[in-house]
C-alpha cells in the first residue's frame, strides 16, 4: 500500500467510527481525528512521507514494531503509547482498519462511561485488540 492509499484507508475507517470528528488544530498539514475531544489518529506528510499516527497498548506497540518494518514509534508523540504507520509491504487495508479501530477503542475506554459512544470492550475487536 502506498502513502496515498494509506491515508485514504485510514480516513475511510475513522469516518465510520461513532462520534469521530476531523479537526485541524495544528494547521493544514495535519489531519487530527478525535472522539469526544480526545485524539485517536493523526495524519501528516510532515516527516517527508505520508504517515498515520495511532495510539496502541505499549506491549502491542512493541510487537507491531518488531513484526512490521513500516511501523515505528509515534512521530512527535509518546513513543511508548503511540505508533507511526507508513505505507509499504505488509501494510494492507485490514491492518490499517484494525489499528485505527484499536486506537479509537483505547481512547474511548478512557472516557467517562457517560461520554463513551460505544462499549470499548465489545466494539470492533480484531487481531490486535486488547485481550
Amino acid at each position: 500500500m502506498n502513502g496515498t492509499d494509506l491515508h485514504k484507508t485510514a480516513v475511510d475507517c475513522a469516518e465510520g467510527l461513532p462520534g469521530a470528528a476531523l479537526e485541524h488544530p495544528f494547521g493544514p498539514g495535519w489531519e487530527v481525528f478525535k472522539v469526544r475531544g480526545k485524539v485517536f489518529m493523526l495524519m501528516t506528510e510532515v516527516p517527508g512521507r505520508p504517515v498515520v499516527i495511532l495510539k496502541a497498548e505499549p506491549g502491542e506497540a512493541q510487537a507491531l514494531r518488531e513484526q512490521y518494518s513500516h511501523i515505528t514509534p509515534g512521530y512527535h508523540m509518546n513513543k511508548k503509547h503511540w505508533i507511526t504507520l507508513e505505507g509499504g509491504a505488509g501494510v494492507d487495508k485490514e491492518l490499517v482498519g484494525e489499528l485505527v479501530t484499536e486506537s479509537y477503542r483505547l481512547v474511548v475506554a478512557h472516557l467517562p462511561k457517560a461520554e463513551q459512544p460505544v462499549d470499548p470492550h465489545a466494539y470492533g475487536s480484531g487481531r490486535w485488540a486488547a485481550r
